[in-house]
């Protein structure tokens, strides 16, 4: 099969647009796509300067899409005065699984000769995940603990990078995925805060000063187009799941996701699509100084920014000590 823009042969093809692109094409497809939601997400300040750069953040993992996300920013911005970019690695505690990623987020950044920093558990709360997994005094899955202490460190290292921006490699699957979860729960609210911390242009989000904004500029791309780029692109990648990752429900979702996607192509483009533009009038009722917005406060243990008098971070590390 050719592919539909050049005489090339096609590698890919999408069937939710009927494209049939070859290598060079493809590529090109994909960092087009991130490019264009930097642009719409209004992620470039008119306020950066060469001499007053905006630093931004990017959650890097080792897997294929933080890393996929880290090569494109890169290039994109590689040439350009205005952006600094930071790799910021959180290692958990996962024998063997993480030493690995780590190693490529390592390989990575000396490539792309970019700033590398590396925080961890143990370092920061004393902790490993394979210990709290055994442990487990909240009879909770892996994944629920691993998530509240990811993103403390995330943000907290984040802040004090002095990051206007921090970046994670969420696809189009993960996004899909979080989207039909929160219809499914029935979460307007949670609808609200999505669009208020990731999803909405900087410009139309709710201020939220106690945290650095987030953005997913890979949110557009095909988790599958993003596992070949990777591969097409060679990068150090570390594409292997989480060995305690066990998240059911999520796992159900993503299933039900792949089998509509495979009858009904487009169907996660429409999803998040229409998810967004829902999500954007949900922030205007909830979202801000709203008469629906949450009262912030800073947790009596740590000092950061929590809905609770004691975040769920602090609560979680009293019950393992």
């Amino acid at each position: 099969m050719e592919c539909n823009r050049c005489d090339g042969d096609a590698i890919m093809h999408a069937a939710y647009s009927g494209a049939h692109l070859c290598e060079s094409h493809f590529l090109e497809s994909v960092e087009k796509r991130v490019r264009r939601r930097v642009r719409r997400d209004d992620l470039v300040s008119r306020a950066a300067t060469p001499e007053e750069p905006l630093t931004w953040v990017i959650g890097l993992s080792g897997g294929k899409d933080s890393v996929v996300l880290t090569k494109i920013l890169h290039d994109t911005f590689a040439e350009d005065p205005r952006i600094e970019l930071v790799g910021l690695t959180i290692h958990e505690g996962i024998e063997g699984y993480r030493d690995e990623s780590v190693d490529a987020c390592v390989e990575l950044a000396a490539d792309l000769e970019i700033r590398h920093e590396l925080v961890s558990y143990e370092e920061e709360f004393g902790i490993r995940m394979d210990d709290v997994v055994e442990d487990d005094p909240e009879n909770m899955a892996a994944c629920a603990y691993c998530g509240v202490f990811r993103r403390d460190l995330l943000e907290r290292h984040a802040d004090e990078l002095e990051a206007d921006l921090l970046l994670t490699g969420h696809n189009l699957d993960d996004e899909a995925q979080t989207a039909l979860m929160n219809f499914l729960e029935g979460d307007v609210a949670q609808v609200a805060k999505h669009f208020d911390a990731s999803l909405g242009p900087l410009s139309e989000r709710s201020e939220q000063e106690s945290f650095v904004p987030r953005a997913k500029p890979l949110r557009d791309v095909p988790e599958k187009e993003v596992a070949l780029y990777a591969h097409l692109e060679d990068l150090p990648a570390h594409i292997t799941e989480c060995p305690h990752a066990s998240e059911a429900y999520r796992g159900e979702i993503q299933q039900l996701l792949y089998r509509l996607e495979e009858n009904h192509p487009g169907t996660r483009h429409s999803i998040l699509s229409g998810y967004e533009e829902l999500a954007g009038i949900a922030a205007d009722r909830y979202g801000g100084d709203g008469e629906d917005s949450t009262d912030l406060r800073e947790c009596a243990e740590c000092g950061s920014t929590t809905t609770r008098e004691v975040c769920r971070k602090c609560s979680l590390l009293e019950s393992l000590a």
